[in-house]
């Protein structure tokens, strides 16, 4: 059973606290191994993938077979089934509809001293997608990772897939034809991240990285951060619904599983203004769990992370999200875009009881790469903006140097750098002749 909690109850505050601080992240110390993997990589190039390859997932490359070569992509592909591949086209049609309304716009101005200023945006050059492989495939993910790359203009997508035993996923393969991928890599782990970070004799170090991964290819995009961009470190997946009485008990109950089962360790929070539903969620999730093929993972996530939350009214629920930051957040009220307006902190809204949290996961054309672990305070959905940069520019006249030169000399004399100074100085003395 998840935790019941009750606003109007003396101890609320003190469990509350206890539910947003609970560790969930399964984080073993793997940081030296990590460290040990990208010095191997970097000393030894293409030698090392192939040996942690036959390592790890049991598959002998060479130098040539290090990449998936492109008839090898075709005859995979060939292997889709025509409504699995109708879905995965109608998914990358949609999610590339949505973040071509993202790409932002150069600006250029005169102030009033006659100084030009604005931004140009550029794409980064070159991006490394990590796609997680075996059981962990996930196509949609190849969608939203690559999507917004292309869609930014990014030149050179790179993309790393682990094929333990030599399987080839053709649905994650195919989401990368669709997606405008260059090159697929046969690699995966920590030494994968090493390979596109600092590159190899085969393959060409990228600029950003993005994409899920396991504790070890999250340890090695912590390392590498600085040499190349990174997305985020993403931690166990979380919902939270926020319910009035209005509602079906077992689609709540649905929406609350489906992040359950992606891992224990995720989180599913239920909040809402009707006990009576609260109780009938709760007997809908134990009914529901039995039906499922990953009930031992999604029931040991609901009971030792679960919560349902009694409060009086939706402003207090809307503050309590705001506490929590939850990476999903489905409104399944009355009026959702009211109280959306009164929320702060979530990764993406999912608004009305029509709208389940597994739309946006596939497509609604929405992203689902999300912040999770409270981190949506100050981050958000990945978007062509993560594949894009500013560029600043400046341009002075002889009358707009006299208008503010002189505060710069101020300003450098104050913090003693004299060269600073002196190179507006130079320029006034000339206009000044």
């Amino acid at each position: 059973m998840p935790q019941f909690l009750n606003f109007n109850s003396p101890e609320f505050e003190a469990h509350f606290h206890a539910l947003l601080t609970a560790k969930r992240e399964d984080s073993p110390d793997v940081d030296a191994i990590v460290a040990d993997i990208i010095t191997d990589v970097r000393g030894r190039g293409d030698t090392a993938l192939i040996e942690l390859t036959q390592k790890f997932d049991r598959v002998t490359l060479t130098p040539e077979t290090i990449q998936i070569a492109s008839r090898d992509v075709d005859k995979a592909i060939s292997q889709v089934a025509p409504k699995d591949r109708m879905a995965i086209e109608l998914a990358a049609k949609r999610i590339t509809s949505y973040h071509k309304r993202q790409i932002p716009q150069d600006l250029e101005w005169t102030d009033e001293v006659g100084a030009s200023l604005g931004w140009r945006w550029t794409p980064i050059s070159k991006a490394g997608l990590y796609v997680p492989g075996g059981l962990a495939s996930y196509p949609s993910s190849v969608l939203m990772n690559a999507i917004p790359a292309k869609v930014a203009g990014v030149k050179h997508l790179t993309v790393t897939v682990p094929t333990p035993d030599g399987v080839l996923n053709p649905l994650v393969l195919l989401a990368a034809k669709l997606s405008g991928v260059d090159k697929i890599y046969r690699i995966g782990g920590a030494q994968a991240i090493a390979a596109i970070a600092y590159g190899t004799e085969t393959i060409a170090p990228v600029d950003k990285i993005t994409g899920p991964g396991n504790a070890f290819v999250a340890a090695a995009k912590r390392r590498v951060f600085g040499k190349v961009g990174i997305d985020m470190i993403a931690g166990p997946s979380e919902i939270l619904i926020i319910a009035d009485s209005d509602n079906n008990p077992d689609w709540i109950a649905l929406d609350l599983l489906s992040q359950a089962e992606h891992d224990e360790n995720a989180q599913s929070l239920l909040i809402t203004t009707d006990a009576a539903l609260a109780e009938k969620v709760a007997a809908a999730v134990d009914a529901q769990l039995k039906k499922l093929e990953r009930r031992e993972i999604a029931g040991k996530s609901w009971s030792n992370y679960g919560a349902i939350i009694i409060v009086p009214n939706l402003k207090v629920a809307a503050s309590l999200t705001d506490r929590i930051a939850p990476e999903h957040l489905e409104l399944c009220v009355t009026n959702p875009h009211e109280l959306s307006k009164k929320i702060t902190h979530a990764g993406s809204i999912f608004l009305g009881k029509w709208t389940p949290e597994a739309i946006g996961d596939y497509i609604g054309g929405t992203n689902h790469v999300l912040p999770t672990a409270r981190s949506a305070r100050f981050s958000s959905v990945l978007s062509v903006m993560d594949f894009v940069k500013r560029t600043t520019l400046t341009q002075m006249t002889p009358k707009a140097l006299l208008a503010i030169g002189e505060n710069a000399e101020i300003l450098a004399t104050s913090e003693s750098l004299q060269a600073h100074c002196l190179s507006v100085t130079a320029r006034l003395h000339k206009l000044n002749e």
